[in-house]
Parts: structure tokens; C-alpha cells; sequence
């Protein structure tokens, strides 16, 4: 395989995949935390995710109070990497914030938070292993630990990613195939409505290729739904 080579000629990928493959993925609902109120962890790959939700419960900080509904507060943390740069270490930290920001927009839309006015729903994120594909882990994870918190949402919220290289879409980017800057696309969708509720593009993509990346991660949520839906009926 050539250095820049994402996709051989046989159609596999740096871990082995196919083009269309989805990493394996193995769900965990409710866990042996006595203080949270839902938890979930999820294994994509090598990517691991741990979230914890609280509430909904009096709000921690004043400011955060709504009279006609719940705030909704996420904390996204990863787990420390061995960097001795200031500079790398505060370009992670605003990355960290702008994954909070992304999640909490995107389950504000879902949640019924209009249910819980003058209260806090909690949502705190570790990536305890990290193999790319951070975003749509969390997300995925968040949705099962709400759901085992008992917090009503409108309808799941699934995710994926989705890229381009070597003239080939591909699904599930990992973090190797990131750092080649190949351009990927994370979706999260409401399965039941086909509402997009987050789209996050990484890097250019050409306008031709756009609608095939698209398709290729709503199939990729499509199927990450089968495998949420299963982890909640078995739990």
C-alpha cells in the first residue's frame, strides 16, 4: 500500500475493511456508577466512549436556569495524549469545546426538555481509547445513556461519518485515515423521521462528491440504528 493510498486496488482499507464496512461495534447500557442517573459506553473499533448523564436535576450554576425548560450542559473530555506543546495543548482544549457545542445543539433538538423547566440535564463524555471517529461515538453513546436515564427524546439520535478517498466513498473513518486529511462528513439523523439534526464537514469536498459522501453516512446511520435499537430492547 502506497503511503497516500487510503483504498488498494482490491478495495480494502489500512485495517482491513471494505470501503462500505462499518468498524465493529459493541454496546453497553446502564453500568456501576451510583451517582449517575443513565450511563452507556460504546467500542467502535479501538474508539472507546464513556458517557454518563445526570438528571434532570436543580441546576448547578445559576445562569443556566430556564423558566420554560431544561438547559441541556455537555462536557466532552478525551483522555490525555502525550503532548509537551502549550500550543498543540490549547488547540486540543478548543476542540474539545467546539465537540461540547456540537452535541449539546444536537440533542437540544431532540430532547423533550420543555418537560423539565428550571432544571439541568448533565451530559458528561470521556473517550477513554481514541481511534477517530469521536463525534459520532459520543453521540451514539449519549443517546443510549439518556434512554437508560429515562430522559424522553423525540426519537433516537444516530450517527456516522462518512469520506472520500482514492475516488472511493468511505464509510466509518478511522483515525489514521484522518490524519491523511481525508474528507469526512459526520451526520446525525432522527432514523424514524429522516431529520438531519448535526452535518459537520472536515476539510473541503468537492461538490460532485458531496452527495455520494451524504448517502453513504445516512446508510451508515441507517445501520448504526439497528444496532442502538438492539442494546436498548436487550437492556
Amino acid at each position: 500500500m502506497g503511503k497516500t493510498e487510503v483504498v488498494t486496488d482490491e478495495g480494502f482499507r489500512i485495517d482491513g475493511r471494505r470501503a462500505h464496512e462499518l468498524r465493529r461495534v459493541v454496546c453497553t447500557v446502564g453500568g456501576e456508577s451510583y451517582v449517575a442517573d443513565g450511563e452507556a459506553m460504546i467500542d467502535t473499533g479501538n474508539t472507546k466512549c464513556l458517557v454518563r448523564v445526570f438528571g434532570p436535576r436543580e441546576p448547578t450554576v445559576r445562569s443556566n436556569v430556564l423558566l420554560e425548560r431544561a438547559s441541556v450542559v455537555v462536557d466532552f473530555n478525551l483522555a490525555a495524549f502525550s503532548s509537551g506543546e502549550r500550543k498543540q495543548k490549547l488547540r486540543q482544549d478548543k476542540r474539545l469545546l467546539e465537540m461540547a457545542s456540537l452535541i449539546k445543539s444536537t440533542f437540544e433538538a431532540a430532547i423533550l426538555t420543555q418537560s423539565f423547566p428550571r432544571s439541568e440535564i448533565a451530559i458528561q463524555i470521556q473517550i477513554l481509547q481514541f481511534d477517530g471517529g469521536s463525534l459520532h461515538a459520543a453521540i451514539n453513546t449519549t443517546t443510549l445513556a439518556l434512554m437508560n436515564a429515562g430522559i424522553p427524546m423525540l426519537d433516537f439520535v444516530v450517527a456516522s461519518s462518512a469520506g472520500f478517498a482514492n475516488g472511493t466513498t468511505i464509510l466509518d473513518v478511522n483515525y489514521t485515515e484522518e490524519s491523511m486529511d481525508v474528507p469526512t462528513l459526520s451526520l446525525a439523523m432522527m432514523p424514524r423521521s429522516g431529520k438531519v439534526v448535526l452535518l459537520n464537514l472536515e476539510s473541503r469536498l468537492h461538490l460532485n462528491e458531496f452527495e455520494g459522501v451524504l448517502r453513504l453516512a445516512k446508510e451508515g446511520c441507517t445501520r448504526m440504528y439497528g444496532i442502538l435499537d438492539e442494546a436498548v430492547r436487550r437492556n
